[in-house]
């Protein structure tokens, strides 16, 4: 992206934003639906590693500007689609300057240009004066994708439909998490594509129901549809998931359509213990991270 200092608008403010990675505890897949979208029950869960975005005002036009990761350009870049469907719907005929600074991996199953796009419709709306109310933000957010909604929320959800959905959860017990990101990409729709669908087990449907009683163990509930996917194509991924559990995680799985793998801890200690360990071999980016609430 073309690196240039834009002539901003007199005394305009500068809105800083965190967009943080996701974690899916629990992915099944329950349907699938004419216009090609799967069905989902999921349990998403924001963690501490963040992207970062400084946006500011700036005569009518975009420039949009990162650090960190390499990510799309243009139409293909989700901070820019984010921006368009956001001046496009409140008809403010000024521009922005979007400074993303990429910290979590691309395409890498914890949702960073989903939770970016999001990012940007907050803090253009905030720069603006909310023009957009909680409604009109979600409508664009749906828009640019199934799991952006639930990154304007940034709080632990139960997700259905196709993760539009969401029921806020209160009390999720606060985890500690180990994610190693290996250096590849996976297609998300690739991986969707690849699914068999067979009856979801309504049994296995209930866990995500009844997880918030005291006696309920995170740790067992861990599932996701696509994992077997993922795993069938690059079966290395298993090896980090038997690491993670044999460094003491209680339970270990794939987020998303992958490739990261995680693993729950509950304490911190032995997270960065493990996270030391993992980091010193050469099979992906390791991040040691809290669960958010």
């Amino acid at each position: 992206m073309k690196d240039r200092t834009p002539r901003s608008l007199p005394n305009h403010a500068v809105i800083e934003k965190f967009a943080p990675a996701k974690l899916n505890l629990f992915l099944r897949i329950t349907g699938l639906r004419d216009n090609g979208y799967h069905e989902i029950t999921s349990l998403f869960v924001p963690v501490a590693l963040y992207d970062t975005l400084r946006i500011s005002k700036r005569e009518p036009g975009l420039e949009i500007h990162c650090s960190g990761r390499k990510v799309p350009r243009g139409s293909a870049n989700l901070v820019h689609r984010a921006a368009t469907y956001f001046f496009e719907t409140t008809g403010i005929d000024e521009g922005a300057e979007v400074r993303l600074t990429k910290n979590i991996p691309v395409a890498s199953g914890l949702g960073g240009g989903s939770s970016d796009a999001a990012a940007t419709l907050l803090g253009l709306n905030q720069l603006w004066g909310k023009p957009l109310k909680k409604g009109g933000l979600e409508e664009i957010a749906l828009c640019l994708g199934a799991d952006v909604p639930f990154f304007l929320l940034q709080r632990p959800a139960v997700a259905r439909g196709i993760g539009e959905i969401l029921r806020p959860i209160e009390g999720l017990p606060s985890f500690w998490y180990v994610i190693v990101s290996p250096p590849i990409m996976v297609s998300t729709a690739w991986a969707y594509s690849k699914v068999k669908l067979e009856l979801t087990n309504k049994e296995d449907l209930n866990k995500i129901d009844s997880f918030e009683k005291a006696d309920t163990n995170i740790p067992d509930m861990l599932s996701n549809d696509l994992e077997s996917v993922t795993f069938g194509k690059h079966p290395f991924l298993r090896s980090i998931k038997t690491s993670l559990i044999e460094l003491g995680a209680l339970g270990s799985l794939m987020s998303g359509s992958g490739p990261s793998i995680f693993g729950l801890f509950n304490s911190e200690k032995k997270a960065q213990e493990a996270g030391k360990i993992l980091a010193a071999d050469t099979r992906g980016d390791v991040f040691v991270v809290k669960g958010l609430s």
